[in-house]
């Protein structure tokens, strides 16, 4: 089926549904849309004084035409959304090695925080497109296994393996995002700079606000944790359940930065929130099942990458470009690249197909 041919004001076209009556204009006539030029000009009027707003192309490492609908902001957002760093995140560890059906991944993690980033910008007038697209991109350097593929690939790269740098400078540098995009995924972890943005200060609190009220929702169902074992604080000023600690949480920061102009939380929920991640802490991240699948995640990537830096022109793509010599520090490069960009599966079938690893030393998850 190919559509319906009508025809209005004089124009024909081809509609989805043969009895389709959905339109634009009740008098009809020529359209001159809402361009991005009209709605940049918008922003100024709608968005706080100090949101970012968009510029046109957009500040770029290479600079780029701007588009005719699209701000520079929703650009970026949209390039992450197709971006293979992003969809690989649906493989990729939130808490739990290979998830269950119902269990967060790091893909849904990313949607997540950015319902509740760009919730709390929209009240407070900030940029959403820009917001959603820091949100949407700041896991993207997120290696297979969660955190632990940090610890795993630590000892190849100077300074050590942070996930936020990573993903701004490696995982998404092909998209050409702006810099205030690529700033905010960089520096999102609270151990991090600042941010430039205000955009990139919320979504550095909708993060952390998103993976404690989730974390401990996925462990409530799996048996590992309970409600009524929440501290005290959390419970009075949040409420025992996702919703209403979410709520609690984002009307804390639209109440705060309404009165006070700037990013941040009222000492009371900050309080909470932090007592809940030192329980999550407590008895999620660092329980000795926790312990025991990270140390396993930690050896099977280094592993696979020492492999990888030996082998490098068994990398996809490496031979094309030139090839590598084993061990020398673009090798090196290459290989983390590529196991970083792994999703779990893919990492620890890979580990036992290439190293012969034992299949017993994997880490647990629910296909064992």
């Amino acid at each position: 089926m190919g559509g319906y041919l009508q025809e209005a004001q004089g124009h024909a076209f081809v509609s989805a549904h043969a009895d389709s009556s959905a339109g634009l204009s009740a008098s009809g006539g020529d359209l001159s849309g809402i361009t991005r030029e009209l709605r940049e000009t918008r922003e100024l009027d709608l968005l706080a004084p100090l949101a970012t707003k968009a510029h046109g192309g957009g500040n770029r490492g290479v600079e780029e035409e701007p588009d005719l609908w699209r701000t520079c902001f929703e650009r970026d957002r949209d390039r992450i959304l197709h971006a293979s760093s992003f969809r690989r995140l649906a493989g990729k560890t939130q808490v739990f090695v290979f998830p269950d059906d119902h269990q967060r991944t790091r893909l849904t993690h990313a949607l997540e925080v950015a319902q509740v980033a760009t919730g709390i910008a929209r009240a407070l007038g900030l940029n959403v497109a820009l917001t959603e697209a820091i949100a949407l991109g700041h896991d993207c350097g997120h290696g297979p296994g969660g955190h632990a593929s940090e610890e795993a690939l630590d000892p190849y790269v100077e300074g050590g393996f942070d996930h936020a740098p990573w993903g701004a400078d490696v995982s998404l540098a092909s998209l050409n995002l702006c810099v205030e995009t690529l700033d905010g995924i960089r520096n999102h972890s609270w151990s991090r700079p600042a941010p430039i943005t205000p955009e990139g200060e919320v979504v550095s609190w909708a993060d952390r606000i998103a993976y404690v009220c989730h974390d401990f929702e996925d462990a409530v169902s799996t048996g590992i944790a309970s409600h009524d074992r929440l501290p005290d604080i959390v419970l009075e000023r949040c409420g025992p359940r996702r919703g209403t600690q979410l709520g609690a949480f984002i009307d804390a920061m639209v109440a705060t930065g309404l009165s006070t102009g700037r990013i941040g939380m009222d000492e009371d929920h900050a309080e909470a929130l932090s007592a809940f991640r030192a329980f999550n802490y407590e008895h999620i991240y660092l329980r000795d099942a926790s312990r025991a699948q990270a140390d396993a995640v930690v050896d099977v990537l280094r592993t696979l990458t020492d492999h990888f830096i030996d082998s490098p022109n068994t990398i996809p793509g490496v031979l094309e470009l030139g090839g590598l010599l084993s061990g020398e520090a673009a090798a090196v490069h290459a290989a983390v690249a590529y196991v970083a960009g792994m999703t779990d599966r893919f990492a620890f079938r890979s580990a036992v197909a290439l190293c012969d690893y034992d299949p017993d030393r994997l880490p647990v998850g629910i296909d064992r």
